[in-house]
């Protein structure tokens, strides 16, 4: 992969970003099929007693019946998801500074969702028919799990090998920016949304804030296998809460379970009731595993957590720490993680050929 990129360096290779993430709907035709592809991606919901037909059958089954509720959810936060909008406002900045930071190297950016237009295989199309050289397929989830950033490397690889059996081979190498959970623009971009955040906080009360690091649950399934993702949220958490000298009490919690089987826990809804009722009356949400605004943000969090918690609970203060979106920190740090590897020739660490040590997906190698 190094020499790939060594190889198209003589003629001002041109670059294509594929920022990876999952995506969500723009408007309410669009629920349905987005739920559809989230519900039989196998890799995020394996169902290894189900299949064929009867495996197929049931993400249409959960689509059908989720579809009402979520459409309802995604109409009181504006109609529709705005991931995209953040993520084609992240990579044109992202890719402005880092072409003053790589002179000489075209650099553009792509959007691949997994569940979402625009899909990941068709970007990755459109970039060989711009006659892109090198694709960085670069994660919007910080921390690694399976479920995400692995889902997403597996998709790409699929399409590569359909490419090939079809007889219509990409042109162009490939890399991976694959986790960057400790980065230090990433910490110093919660440090300071915090920190802005708890100024608006009465000073006699700021340092009794109890700061809720809230990220997406995974299933206990996963997590036994050796997911990474619990690790490397705790490690984003552990850096973001030294950068703010361990100014206040803090906890990770983990939202948006789904279905009856076990999750990772405390609840985040659970974990704000349980604090309340112990007397923590200040309590503020910081989503550390999202890149941008989205459902569990502005529904989750804020409607959910934030306005009905506070018809129960009238005297508690409950905050949400601001996401990154377009804090000029964060803009910069991917423009520098970008730069980074463009510079080091497409290098990844270690962690990126490690299996999950109970691992049994097949796509993920031998």
């Amino acid at each position: 992969m190094a020499a790939n990129m060594k190889k198209v360096a003589s003629h001002s290779p041109r670059i294509g970003v594929l920022m990876l993430n999952l995506g969500g709907p723009e408007n309410s035709a669009a629920v349905s099929p987005f739920l559809l592809r989230l519900f039989s991606d196998r890799d995020l919901i394996p169902l290894p007693f189900l299949q064929g037909g009867k495996y197929n059958l049931l993400p249409k089954f959960i689509t059908h019946r989720r579809t009402p509720k979520i459409i309802d959810q995604y109409n009181q936060i504006g109609g529709g998801s705005p991931i995209k909008m953040w993520t084609e406002l992240q990579g044109k900045a992202m890719v402005e500074r880092v072409n003053e930071l790589c002179p000489g190297i075209d650099v553009k950016n792509y959007i691949g969702f997994r569940y979402a237009d625009p899909l990941t295989e068709d970007a990755l199309d459109q970039m060989e028919a711009d006659g892109i050289d090198h694709c960085v397929a670069f994660t919007q989830y910080p921390q690694y799990s399976c479920s995400t950033t692995g889902s997403s490397l597996n998709g790409i690889y699929r399409h590569i090998m359909m490419r090939q059996k079809e007889g219509r081979p990409f042109s162009m190498t490939f890399s991976t920016i694959d986790r960057w959970a400790t980065e230090p623009l990433l910490v110093k971009s919660f440090a300071e949304l915090i920190t802005r955040q708890l100024s608006k906080v009465d000073e006699k009360d700021r340092h009794k804030v109890v700061l809720l690091f809230s990220a997406h649950s995974l299933p206990m399934s996963v997590v036994n296998r050796g997911d990474p993702y619990p690790q490397e949220v705790g490690a984003t958490v552990e850096h973001v809460m030294k950068e703010l000298n361990y100014s206040n009490p803090y906890r990770l919690v983990w939202q948006s379970k789904v279905g009856p089987s076990a999750w990772l826990g405390a609840p985040t809804d659970d974990a704000i009731k349980g604090l309340i009722k112990n007397g923590n009356k200040n309590i503020m949400m910081v989503p550390i595993a999202f890149t941008s605004d989205h459902i569990e943000t502005l529904y989750e969090m804020d409607i959910e957590y934030m306005e009905e918690m506070k018809k129960e609970f009238p005297d508690a203060n409950i905050l949400r720490c601001e996401s990154l979106n377009d804090h000029p920190t964060f803009l910069e740090c991917l423009a520098q993680l970008l730069a980074k590897h463009l510079q080091s020739n497409g290098k990844t660490i270690p962690q990126m050929g490690l299996r999950c040590p109970m691992c049994t997906n097949a796509t993920c190698g031998p």
